[in-house]
């Protein structure tokens, strides 16, 4: 039976040590407001593949001191029962400047010294990068990252790495869930051994940033790859209120370019209130503004930003008089094009391998069919990409790139997943490579572009009212045809590829290539032109996700027909009067 509301509330009271959150509960408790005492305590913030994200309140729904002792409780337990060494070998726990996050990051050391585990503590916040590179340099069994990424200032999260440098993907995620549940009750609080009272706990950050510099550079410039940085390449950088300067800086002085790096003032500093943006995330309309005014005011003609915890990058170039802001997928393909020309010709090109998932742009793919070398497609998101890339390497492949249009690029070198340090050092290194051939960024898209046709996107997003309402828009879609839809305005689908259901009209057995997930929804069509689009139900937030890309050989054709497709889905699939869907 389930338990009344003011009971959940005196569970939380009798475990939760924070006076801030306690006093949120309490007062909650005696104001009478069931209501949000509902939302806060009756369901779990859940753990899933990114581990937690979510507001910072008192709560069992919510990032706080106790859940996330809770969540280090769990899965502390679970790699004792899982992994090898485990104590010996130790978790890396990092941090971001968000609010609480230091807090956090402390509870987390201590619930593992209480087990007995090695804590490889990072002494300062850092980027998110670090963590997975330092599991893999110090062999450690897991990596905890506190950090929101790019979500507003009320959020935190609680990221997890294997011991694989990846992060987690089924069975663990759904193992560590249950783990958390069986070790609720704190064991400890006591975030004093952190502070030098454990011989658990070592100080780590020096141990490991040389080390990813040197990747870093190797990664940029390999010993194959003879690059004259060119002397006139300047930029902006802005690491958006974020951890992301020391990292950048120390970047530039590897490749020898820290002279040509203009800092955007405003933002260099970590500020966990991000006052400058309406959301901390490159992706967002606005976002660049204080980055184009540093850039004009020093007549510089090229851009580059991290979000918060420096795992995404975004660039911009001045294209004569405007602005040109590089949406995700053409940021991909130019680091794409850049790696394979400078692949050595002595190594052969079938074992050359990249990744891109599914929601992402089919030009990567259409390099490699062109040139020979090895492309797979992947379920979104870095877990999947990093995890297919190491099953890639283990089969002999070379991986040395992955990237998603949300901004997300992977240079397996440095670490098997995002990372916008590594990334910018590739991209400066091509951009380098380019300038001194008389070509930009946008120039060198432009050729890529008539080499393998125009591709461009119409990516948008519908807000949903609940998730029941998406999933009964999706029951009704598939409902259009038997055993599916064949066609979308006047043009046919020739493949169909249900990951919700299992099923893809396309291979001998119709089962698909890709992992199956029954509780989340995606569909996947190519259409007779080459079009191709994916609808997905978010599973983060309540959003419906279209990414549409079409081929032409002209970006105004490509154009046309993608948002040609955008809008025969919205008039004859979704419908957003009838179902209550908001267009973003």
């Amino acid at each position: 039976m389930a338990k009344d509301i003011k009971e959940l509330a005196r569970d939380w009271l009798e475990l939760d040590q924070d006076k801030t959150t306690t006093d949120e509960i309490y007062h909650l408790l005696v104001n009478g407001d069931m209501d949000e005492l509902e939302k806060r305590l009756r369901t779990r913030i859940a753990f899933g593949t990114a581990g937690l994200r979510g507001p910072m309140q008192g709560g069992f729904a919510c990032m706080n001191s106790l859940t996330v002792i809770q969540a280090s409780q769990g899965l502390a337990a679970y790699l004792l029962k899982t992994e090898d060494n485990v104590k010996r070998r130790g978790v890396v726990i990092g941090r971001d400047a968000r609010h609480n996050s230091e807090k956090f990051a402390k509870l987390t050391a201590a619930a593992f010294v209480a087990k007995g585990i090695k804590v490889w503590w990072y002494e300062d916040p850092s980027h998110t990068p670090l963590v997975p590179f330092g599991v893999q340099e110090l062999d450690a069994v897991a990596g905890v990252m506190i950090t929101a990424s790019h979500n507003p200032a009320q959020d935190n999260g609680y990221k997890v790495y294997w011991s694989n440098g990846c992060q987690i993907l089924y069975p663990h995620d759904s193992g560590i869930a249950e783990s958390i549940l069986n070790n609720l009750k704190p064991v400890t609080w006591d975030t004093s051994v952190v502070d030098g009272t454990s011989l658990l706990v070592e100080g780590s950050l020096g141990l490991v940033q040389d080390s990813y510099h040197k990747a870093i550079l190797y990664a940029a410039q390999p010993e194959h790859v003879k690059v004259k940085m060119d002397p006139k390449l300047r930029f902006v950088y802005t690491p958006m209120h974020g951890v992301g300067l020391p990292a950048m800086q120390q970047c530039v002085e590897t490749l020898d370019i820290a002279s040509q790096m203009t800092v955007v003032e405003a933002q260099s500093q970590p500020d966990p209130d991000f006052p400058t943006v309406k959301f901390p995330n490159p992706e967002e309309k606005g976002a660049l503004d204080l980055a184009i005014e540093t850039a004009e005011r020093s007549a510089i003609r090229l851009i580059l930003a991290s979000d918060p915890d420096a795992d995404r990058l975004a660039a911009a170039q001045k294209v004569e008089d405007r602005w040109h802001i590089f949406s995700g997928n053409q940021l991909g393909v130019l680091i794409g094009s850049y790696l394979f020309e400078r692949y050595p010709t002595s190594k052969p090109r079938e074992k050359l391998a990249m990744l891109a998932s599914t929601v992402s742009s089919r030009m990567l793919a259409a390099l490699a069919r062109k040139e020979g070398f090895k492309f797979t497609e992947t379920l979104t998101g870095f877990k999947w990409m990093g995890n297919v890339a190491r099953d890639l390497e283990r089969e002999g492949y070379d991986v040395v790139y992955a990237f998603e249009e949300a901004l997300g690029y992977m240079i397996p070198q440095t670490v098997h997943d995002k990372d916008s340090i590594s990334a910018a050092a590739v991209f400066l290194t091509a951009a380098s490579h380019w300038s001194l051939q008389g070509l930009t960024p946008f120039a060198k898209l432009q050729e890529l572009y008539k080499y393998l046709g125009y591709f461009e996107d119409a990516n948008t997003y519908l807000v949903s009212p609940s998730p029941s309402v998406t999933t009964s828009v999706f029951t009704a879609i598939r409902a259009l045809g038997s055993p599916h839809p064949t066609s979308i305005g006047s043009r046919k689908i020739m493949r169909w590829r249900d990951l919700t259901l299992g099923y893809d009209s396309q291979s001998k057995d119709h089962k698909p290539d890709l992992p199956v997930d029954v509780t989340s929804q995606m569909i996947t069509c190519e259409l007779d032109d080459g079009a191709v689009f994916t609808v997905r139900g978010s599973g983060t937030e309540p959003k419906i996700k279209l990414y549409i890309e079409c081929q032409g050989k002209s970006s105004e054709e490509a154009k046309k027909g993608a948002t040609g497709i955008l809008g025969d889905l919205l008039k004859e699939w979704f419908k957003p009067e009838e179902n209550g869907l908001r267009l973003a």
